[in-house]
């Protein structure tokens, strides 16, 4: 089944083995491009022009990558690790955007015009990222059609999740937001009813608008009522026709 979005739930996709902290620059840069749903449809050659203008970064875990205020002005590549997209409220409450893995990207707007960051970006874990500036990543959209097409396809498919984000925190229950959730994390599922939960429960409360003291309340509810079963930090769906109807 196809996969609908890199933030609603996803498991953590199958980290480049070609480029570690041993690689040279090239060779780390030709595994951005190839991980990329934009660029890996591209033939060797394409690819070879983008890999020369890519430039990378290593990040810690903790690290903040950018932040609000920030000049946006290029395209992030993850590698290598896990990022989070979040805004902080007035009150300094975190609300996550996407989990970006390896092959996802952030900044696409940076294409467009010049502007500035909206939200933080924080390394996770210990991150690579690859970078195109907003002068290279648009000659490249000229020498290659395709591209346009792919992000204007991800731009499309990014609002609608947006917009269905907020509208599920603003219109539907905490236990309604987070069955749906489970639901989506299995339907991601190539085979099976069993999955690992994306991030942590402190990261899946922030994006499903609640605590992380509720998210392990309604899940043990889910358990006892048979919808579920939770091993460490794995979950079985039992029963979705009843998690839909929650």
């Amino acid at each position: 089944m196809q996969k609908k979005e890199s933030v609603s739930c996803h498991s953590e996709k199958k980290e480049s083995s070609n480029c570690n902290h041993h690689c040279n620059g090239g060779e780390m840069h030709e595994s951005c491009v190839s991980l990329v749903p934009i660029f890996n449809h591209l033939d060797g050659e394409q690819m070879n022009v983008i890999s020369k203008v890519i430039r990378s970064n290593s990040y810690k875990k903790g690290e903040i990558i950018y932040k609000p205020g920030d000049k946006s002005d290029s395209l992030y590549i993850v590698s290598k690790g896990k990022i989070k997209i979040y805004r902080l409220s007035e009150m300094g409450k975190e609300q996550l955007v996407r989990i970006l893995t390896a092959g996802d990207f952030t900044g696409e707007l940076a294409v467009f015009s010049e502007s500035i960051h909206e939200s933080y970006a924080e390394a996770m874990k210990d991150t690579e990222v690859c970078m195109i500036t907003r002068t290279d990543l648009q000659e490249l959209l000229g020498k290659f059609s395709s591209i346009s097409l792919k992000l204007l396809s991800e731009f499309s498919r990014r609002l609608e999740d947006s917009e269905k984000q907020t509208t599920r925190i603003s219109t539907e229950k905490v236990d309604t937001r987070i069955a749906q959730f489970l639901i989506e994390c299995v339907e991601d599922q190539q085979e099976g009813t069993e999955f690992p939960l994306p991030m942590s429960k402190k990261d899946l409360a922030s994006y499903l608008g609640t605590t992380p003291e509720t998210i392990s309340r309604k899940l043990t509810e889910f358990e006892e009522l048979g919808y579920i079963k939770q091993t460490r930090r794995k979950i079985k769906i039992l029963d979705a026709e009843s998690l839909l109807l929650v």
